[in-house]
C-alpha cells in the first residue's frame, strides 16, 4: 500500500508529467484557437506555459503529435462512428459501405480541420513517410484496403494504391484546394471521389 502522505518518486513524476502534459494541451489548444495552429510554434506553446523547450520535445516530438493528442478523444469517436455503421450494415453493398465511410471522414475532416492539418504537418525530412505512419493514415487506410479488396472481390484490385490515393485526396492541401479554390462543396468532393475510385460500374 502506497504512503499518500509520502509518496514515491516514480509516482511524484508521474503526477509531474500529467500535469506538464494537461498544461501543454491546454496552452496548446488556447494558442491554436486564438491564432490558427499554422501560425503557433513548439517554442511558443512551451514560452507561454512557462516549461522548458526539452520538457515539450520529450513529450511531442512535433507539432503533429500534440495535435494528436488534442484530438485523440475525437478521432477515437470518429473509428468508433465507422465501426458502428459497417456492423450495422453488413449486408449494403461495399462502394455503398465505403462511400458513406468516406462521408463519415469529409465530415469529421470539416469539424476538426485546423488540428487535423496540424497533425499532417510534422517536422519531419519525409512528410509522405510521417504522414503513413500516422496512426490516424493507417487505421483509416486499413478500412479502406478491407472495402476496396471487398468490392473487387477476386478480381486484381490494387486496393492499398486506391486507398493511398483517396486519402491522399482528403488531406488539407488537397481538400481545402477543392472546396476553396475549384468551388466544390464537401458533398461535391465526396461525389467525385466515388466516381473517380469506387463506382463499381
Amino acid at each position: 500500500m502506497v504512503n499518500e502522505e509520502n509518496p514515491t518518486p516514480a509516482r511524484i513524476e508521474r503526477r509531474d508529467a500529467a500535469k506538464n502534459r494537461q498544461l501543454i494541451l491546454n496552452t496548446a489548444h488556447r494558442l491554436f484557437e486564438q491564432y490558427g495552429v499554422e501560425q503557433v510554434s513548439m517554442n511558443q506553446i512551451a514560452t507561454e506555459a512557462q516549461i522548458g523547450a526539452g520538457t515539450l520535445y520529450r513529450r511531442y516530438r512535433n507539432k503533429g503529435e500534440l495535435c494528436l493528442d488534442l484530438i485523440k478523444e475525437s478521432v477515437d469517436l470518429f473509428f468508433e462512428d465507422i465501426e458502428v455503421y459497417l456492423k450495422e450494415n453488413e449486408t449494403v453493398p461495399p462502394d455503398q459501405r465505403l462511400k458513406k465511410v468516406l462521408s463519415i471522414f469529409i465530415r469529421f475532416r470539416e469539424k476538426k480541420a485546423q488540428l487535423l492539418t496540424g497533425v499532417e504537418e510534422t517536422k519531419s525530412t519525409n512528410p509522405l513517410t510521417s504522414r503513413a505512419r500516422s496512426p490516424l493514415y493507417n487505421e483509416l487506410h486499413q478500412i479502406l484496403v478491407e472495402l476496396f479488396n471487398e468490392i473487387a472481390s477476386n478480381e486484381l484490385s490494387h486496393s492499398v494504391f486506391k486507398a493511398d490515393m483517396v486519402l491522399l485526396a482528403l488531406t488539407s492541401d488537397s481538400y481545402f484546394f477543392q472546396k476553396d479554390v475549384r468551388g466544390y462543396s464537401p458533398d461535391e468532393i465526396l461525389e467525385q471521389l466515388y466516381s473517380t475510385f469506387i463506382s463499381v460500374n
